[in-house]
């Protein structure tokens, strides 16, 4: 069944008063393939819009997307790297991670995507590493244009590294009536971040995000005015997990071992300098035995 998701609004930090507009994991759908997380920020020109401090990953990749700004991003394998619009800042976090993100380019709108990908059983224990790619496929369909960063759409491929089958795809255009070839093994979701559009004869609003789940082979848009939206898709994660905090998981225990590692800071994460100093304290767990679920509730 194809749901249009509403997003929530949420506190990116504590040291700013920057909202996100959440819209995975959700009540009603935890994960379209293997992505389980998708935070939409900006347009915002405050002063301190990204000044997110050290903190962990286990299990996961990072996908950091941008329309508009700068931010720079440090870890705890020695990358420091500027990321800017059209530009995939790509981390995996493997085994374990941390690290930092800042805005830069003070005055300038910061307008984005953070969206996060669970690392199947088999590769959840990687060691971490990450990718920058500026040369990304840049290609249009009947007018549609499609900016890839991850997977492969219409016999292009990213460079990006991958660990299940998903695809990752800014998409724009203007006053289009068009039918996109899909995979019909994926399930796929569309962000809405500009305009308005309608979807396999659903009208979907700018901050919502539609999904369609696995079996058709193409998707049906048709836009009266301007639009930009991201397109995401992959087959359908088998496997349950355990998402909590920054983490992924399988069992509690495998959790509290985390959150363990960072609180004492053992090298599992290892340190780091950056221009924002400190780090992020795990949150404390929760009274119960936290539980494995599905993709879909």
């Amino acid at each position: 069944m194809e749901l249009t998701l509403n997003p929530r609004e949420v506190k990116l930090t504590t040291r700013t008063n920057t909202i996100v507009r959440r819209t995975l994991p959700h009540k009603e759908l935890l994960m379209i393939g293997a992505w389980c997380f998708v935070d939409h920020y900006g347009p915002t020109q405050s002063v301190d819009s990204m000044s997110v401090a050290r903190h962990p990953h286990v299990g996961l990749q990072t996908v950091s997307w941008l329309f508009e700004g700068e931010i720079e991003h440090r870890d705890s394998v020695g990358s420091i790297q500027l990321i800017n619009p059209g530009q995939l800042n790509l981390m995996t976090s493997g085994i374990g991670i941390s690290h930092s993100e800042l805005s830069l380019e003070v005055g300038k709108e910061l307008h984005g995507v953070q969206l996060w990908v669970a690392l199947p059983a088999d590769s959840k224990d990687v060691a971490p590493h990450f990718e920058h790619h500026m040369d990304l496929p840049n290609f249009e369909l009947n007018g549609l244009k499609i900016k890839l960063f991850m997977g492969s759409l219409q016999g292009k491929s990213a460079p990006a590294k991958i660990y299940s089958p998903i695809v990752g795809a800014e998409i724009s255009g203007s006053n289009l009536e068009i039918e996109i070839p899909i995979d019909k093994s994926f399930e796929h979701g569309i962000l809405l971040d500009e305009g308005q559009l309608e979807i396999n004869g659903k009208e979907v609003n700018k901050n919502q995000l539609h999904f369609m789940p696995a079996g058709a082979g193409k998707i049906s848009i048709k836009s009266k005015s301007d639009f930009r939206a991201l397109l995401i898709g992959g087959t359908p994660f088998e496997e349950e997990i355990i998402m909590w905090w920054n983490f992924i998981g399988r069992t509690h225990d495998e959790i509290a071992a985390m959150r363990n590692d960072w609180e004492t800071q053992t090298n599992r994460f290892n340190s780091f300098e950056d221009r924002i100093g400190g780090y992020i304290p795990a949150p404390a767990l929760p009274n119960l035995t936290l539980k494995a679920r599905g993709s879909k509730r």
